[in-house]
């Protein structure tokens, strides 16, 4: 019977250490990864996420962002010619052989750097853009600031090495979320092969799940000595669900692909989106001091929307609120939290605020307030 019972426990160790050593070896594939859903920002699943790192040609998603905001603010359209500078000339690595002089619209410039990686093209959309690509740079950095990167550094629109250019996995998962609602990328996102230069010049998408992932809508694929295999991608579902992935420094193509797939679908299958749903009837009126109203209305200031993992039921809350709150109150005035929880776990806070404003007593508010009770 002791004997059973020392294999049972051996059986049960083994069944424990198994998937923990297949969890560690399956991260020692990739310097880095993350799982976000596009809508809320939530991370479903990371590993390194914050590690400073270089993602090589990755660097072109920001520099994609930064022109389809021109366009969608009407600086300039999709079917405006743009004339290639001598900027050009000698352009390293992946190009669509631009020489000085040659024009292109920008909407065979954009699929030329989204699909073929082609350093010329960037180049040329960065001059158009910001006049040189030192501005264009200094603006990829403003910009990336504004979308709350605070562990990234830009040192070209191209993404050649450099020892002072850095990003992580985290960081450029936001890029991601902001390229994914830009609508007029989608088309160039999800295409594999294409032509321009009037057919001359082919182009082939090193992100292959743009052919063979049904799911796919964006968003780029890279290598290099340096970075390693790398990939951001998102898909979306049947539900409008989508989700991001970014992996980095992955040993080889395969992997790189093969686990960015492998987090979406695990998105997909092992997470929900949830509603917070907290009733404002829950709230009372809250003593007020030393204003004009003894009491003021108060709501929870917004819904929100989370992603919490399939087997969850319910969210418990708690509402914090003080006793009273001295005047003046203004309206939308933080007074107290909504807190969620799954299970033990905090899983979000939502600000309770006032809904009407109340002014502070004041001598001549009482005089007028006297004096209108004598005359009814």
């Amino acid at each position: 019977m002791k004997r059973i019972f020392n294999i049972l426990c051996v059986i049960m160790l083994i069944a424990e250490i198994i998937p923990l050593y297949a969890k560690t070896a399956e991260n020692n594939e990739v310097s880095a990864y993350i799982l976000m859903e596009a809508k809320t920002g939530y991370i479903a699943e990371e590993y390194n996420s914050d590690t400073k790192m270089n993602v090589g040609y990755l660097v072109k998603l920001m520099t994609v962002l930064v022109v389809a905001e021109d366009i969608e603010n009407g600086l300039y359209s999709l079917d405006d010619e743009i004339t290639a500078s001598e900027s050009v000339t000698g352009t390293k690595g992946a190009v669509v052989w631009l020489s000085a002089g040659d024009k292109m619209t920008v909407g065979d410039l954009l699929k030329s750097v989204i699909i073929g990686n082609a350093n010329d093209a960037a180049i040329v959309l960065a001059e158009n853009s910001e006049g040189s690509i030192e501005n264009f740079v200094m603006r990829m950095n403003s910009e990336a600031f504004e979308l709350g990167l605070r562990d990234t550094v830009f040192c070209s629109p191209c993404g050649y090495y450099d020892e002072n250019e850095y990003t992580t996995a985290h960081d450029m998962a936001l890029i991601c979320r902001e390229l994914a609602k830009h609508d007029i990328l989608t088309e160039y996102f999800r295409t594999w092969r294409d032509f321009v230069k009037s057919g001359q010049t082919e182009l082939v998408n090193e992100n292959t799940l743009a052919r063979t992932y049904e799911r796919h809508i964006g968003f780029k694929a890279c290598h290099s000595e340096k970075s390693g295999y790398c990939i951001a991608e998102a898909g979306r579902n049947e539900k409008g669900t989508v989700y991001i992935s970014v992996v980095l420094g992955a040993e080889n193509e395969d992997i790189s692909l093969g686990r960015a797939r492998k987090l979406i679908n695990r998105g997909f299958s092992d997470y929900k989106i949830t509603a917070t749903m907290f009733p404002n009837e829950m709230l009372h009126p809250l003593e007020v001091r030393n204003g004009t109203e003894n009491f003021v209305e108060t709501e929870i200031q917004r819904q929100d929307m989370l992603v919490l993992p399939v087997g969850v039921n319910e969210l418990s809350s708690v509402a914090v609120i003080p006793e009273y709150i001295n005047a003046p109150v203004k309206k939308g005035q933080k007074i107290g939290m909504a807190s969620f929880y799954n299970g033990d776990i905090l899983v979000c806070e939502i600000p309770i605020t006032a809904k009407e404003n109340v002014k502070e007593l004041s001598f001549s508010w009482i005089f007028k307030k006297l004096l209108s009770e004598l005359i009814k």
